[in-house]
């Protein structure tokens, strides 16, 4: 009889007992934390990239904007954008380009699904890359894939990535090529 007495008076004793209680709290915040954190560098990376990527395809659409007499080609104004970012790792290798010719007055937006780069297949060639001429407007989109920072955790697990574990980011822009005269 005293050993059924005994059970719940153990559990009170238990119950009273405030050791440990730091570490179940640090047990249930900690993850949360870290995950924060990682979250917040795979952010920074992305919107550093992103804002490199931007800089670098707005500063190649002017030079073709204010035109040179030449038009360039896709491989050219790869290596603007590429050169003009400045830090996008591996850029040449996963930078692709589309560019359209869009009439103002029936304007057609490029197609929702970007065409990017996916290390896992085969090659495929540029989608659409059209010249325009003078007083064209031009919708020029620019796909970059990249390797997340941290791909197990936070943020960088949740990104949409292709069959190589990428995940890709879109800069677009437009523009009217002037008359060369």
């Amino acid at each position: 009889m005293n050993g059924l007495f005994a059970i719940p008076r153990t559990l009170r004793r238990w119950r009273r007992d405030e050791r440990g209680t730091a570490t179940v709290e640090f047990a249930i915040m900690f993850p949360l934390f870290v995950t924060l954190f990682l979250s917040s560098v795979e952010l920074g990376m992305i919107m550093f990239r992103h804002a490199m990527l931007e800089r670098g395809l707005d500063l190649a659409v002017r030079d073709i904007r204010l035109g040179t007499g030449t038009d360039p080609d896709h491989d050219d104004i790869k290596d603007a954008i590429c050169n003009f970012s400045g830090v996008l790792p591996q850029c040449a290798d996963n930078l692709r380009l589309e560019m359209i010719r869009v009439d103002p007055r029936a304007f057609a937006a490029l197609p929702a699904e970007g065409d990017c780069i996916d290390h896992s297949e085969e090659a495929t060639p540029v989608r659409s890359f059209l010249h325009g001429g003078a007083n064209d407007m031009m919708l020029l989109r620019a796909c970059y894939v990249f390797s997340p920072v941290i791909p197990t955790s936070g943020l960088g697990y949740y990104l949409e990535v292709d069959g190589a574990g990428n995940a890709a980011m879109f800069a677009t822009s437009a523009f009217v090529q002037e008359p060369n005269s």
